[in-house]
């Protein structure tokens, strides 16, 4: 039996399907689930098919939840300064993080449109496959976050002086003494915390869209699977709406000329090329 064998009796037997996920990131993934259990490939099949809490933890293994908060400094410093006060004369502002993980990236977000006096319209969609790590984004606790330099992270995209954090405790509780941080309530009114498989459900909301977050998820996609994402994204927008993907994944072929790219933010294009 071979992987992707294994992940046919996955599809087969579950509701996922990740016959379309780039080879060596999943076979990994499928390789520690068997070491952590102890378990032959055939043995992870015949427990797949008996088990259905042990597919969830399957999944949970599968996909990637890493993220933190303003993760590449510079990019929130761009759209901070570049893109998002052009959203300044919208009656409202949807955003959707596709992908959201555990919440980190949502709440950066929020955060750069209070600090441009926008909050009040803003409306969140953040989506994941994971149910661990939508528990973890809604109540917004965060260990370990100090010590890996968030607070860092918060300073450089407001050019705050280090060792001033004034500005980070309007949106966080910290607890310095167990390196934990706590989102404070208003930052939380306005988002739908959704658990959504990008892969095979479709979108679960009708509103078109402003801004769409995906970032390092397309990057364990194959690339026809990330194609059908990108052109999802792409019908999902407003003319001009913005698409934000992670450092190291990008537009191909066809893709380049529905969008434009400014700096690292790509912006839906209503311009129909016959080349590229």
């Amino acid at each position: 039996m071979t992987y992707k064998e294994y992940l046919q009796v996955l599809k087969e037997h579950s509701p996922y399907d990740f016959l379309d996920y780039s080879d060596n990131s999943i076979f990994r993934r499928i390789e520690k689930v068997m070491r952590d259990h102890e378990l032959t490939l055939e043995e992870l099949c015949e427990k797949t098919r008996k088990e259905k809490t042990f597919v969830e933890e399957v999944v949970e293994a599968i996909t990637v939840n890493t993220t933190e908060l303003f993760r590449d400094p510079a990019v929130w410093k761009y759209l901070f300064e570049k893109n998002l006060p052009s959203l300044n004369n919208n009656s409202f502002i949807n955003i959707w993080h596709a992908g959201c993980s555990t919440g980190q990236e949502v709440y950066s977000l929020l955060i750069l449109f209070n600090e441009l006096g926008l909050l009040d319209k803003v409306r969140v969609f953040a989506t994941d496959i994971s149910h661990k790590a939508l528990e973890i984004a809604r109540k917004g606790v965060y260990q370990n976050q100090i010590d890996r330099g968030c607070i860092d992270n918060f300073n450089s995209v407001f050019d705050i002086p280090s060792g001033d954090n004034t500005t980070f405790l309007k949106y966080f509780e910290v607890d310095e003494k167990h390196d934990r941080i706590i989102v404070k309530p208003f930052l939380k009114e306005n988002i739908k915390f959704i658990r959504h498989d990008l892969v095979k459900n479709e979108v679960p909301f009708y509103n078109k869209i402003d801004v769409i977050f995906c970032r390092n998820v397309l990057i364990y996609f194959n690339v026809k699977l990330q194609n059908r994402i990108v052109q999802r994204f792409y019908d999902g927008l407003y003319n001009n709406g913005m698409l934000v993907l992670g450092a190291h994944e990008g537009l191909s072929g066809f893709f380049k000329t529905k969008f434009d790219r400014h700096g690292p933010i790509y912006k839906k294009s209503n311009v129909f090329h016959l080349r590229y």
